[in-house]
């Protein structure tokens, strides 16, 4: 008896061989790297999570058009979020953030869920726990997104918020089960952050972060950015953001007002180099 292995199995029999490593995974698909039966149904074995591939009918739209999409995205929790009637936007900033910054971003965020934004962030330490630990303290709805595998939350901190999440939102990450957190996966992680939300939203960030390659994947993509502005006499890129174009942001009012024409006007995406055919 022959036995047919499923596309999306060898999808995910990949990514869980080779950790997520994007690169890795695409030239095993390439190269049509031989998997057996046995193989990949412990792969399937080992999952401890739900999964999404690129080939499914409801992999997220908005995803297939970031730079390198996922090949499969492992997740616990609501995956209708990610059709999001909605508006969605992504509130990222500093991991060391001043009572300023930690100040507004609660202000605002808990603004922002009042007017049934969902908001998407990357579950570190700082503007991203403080956005998710406010939006589930209103009950709205947010979605996280890991640099590390879909159980090992990272850092230690986070772990109750993560939980939270798990059980009533949505957590995923293209890492499976407990891959150790890495300092390359979180620059990477955030183009997915910048493709789920319609805009980004940074309210702290400091002169060469991580936050600023989330803004650079967001213009990429030809979404709006909003920025808190500072004190003239703190280290900060965020007056910097502003004069460049980004809109500046009080309060909440100032990002639901833009949201109605931000989001008609913005669809337009960019070319970008397509995965190969018949990659499976």
């Amino acid at each position: 008896m022959i036995f047919l292995i499923k596309g999306r199995d060898i999808i995910i029999h990949l990514a869980i061989k080779y950790e997520g490593d994007w690169n890795r995974i695409y030239e095993a698909i390439k190269a049509k790297e031989p998997a057996t039966v046995a193989e990949v149904g412990a792969s399937m074995e080992q999952l401890k999570s739900e999964t999404l591939t690129i080939i499914d009918d409801d992999y997220p739209e908005n995803l297939k058009r970031i730079y390198k999409p996922p090949f499969v995205l492992f997740y616990h929790g609501d995956k209708s979020l990610l059709t999001y009637g909605k508006a969605s936007l992504a509130v990222i900033g500093s991991r060391k953030p001043s009572p300023y910054g930690e100040a507004m971003t609660r202000a605002i965020v808990k603004d922002l869920v009042a007017g049934e934004i969902l908001i998407v962030s990357g579950l570190a330490r700082g503007i991203d726990h403080i956005a998710h630990q406010t939006t589930l303290a209103a009950d709205g709805k947010t979605i996280a997104v890991l640099g590390s595998g879909i159980n090992r939350p990272y850092p230690e901190e986070t772990k109750v918020t993560y939980e939270k999440i798990k059980q009533r939102q949505l957590v995923l990450s293209e890492y499976p089960d407990r891959v150790e957190p890495h300092k390359d996966n979180f620059p990477w992680r955030n183009r997915i952050i910048a493709g789920l939300a319609q805009a980004v939203f940074v309210t702290e960030a400091r002169h060469r972060s991580g936050t600023l390659i989330t803004v650079g994947y967001a213009l990429y993509l030809g979404k709006d950015v909003y920025v808190l502005p500072h004190p003239a006499n703190v280290e900060s890129s965020c007056n910097r953001l502003i004069r460049d174009g980004a809109v500046l942001v009080e309060s909440a009012h100032d990002i639901l007002e833009e949201l109605g024409k931000v989001f008609v006007d913005k669809n337009a995406e960019p070319d970008q180099e397509p995965l190969p055919k018949n990659f499976i």
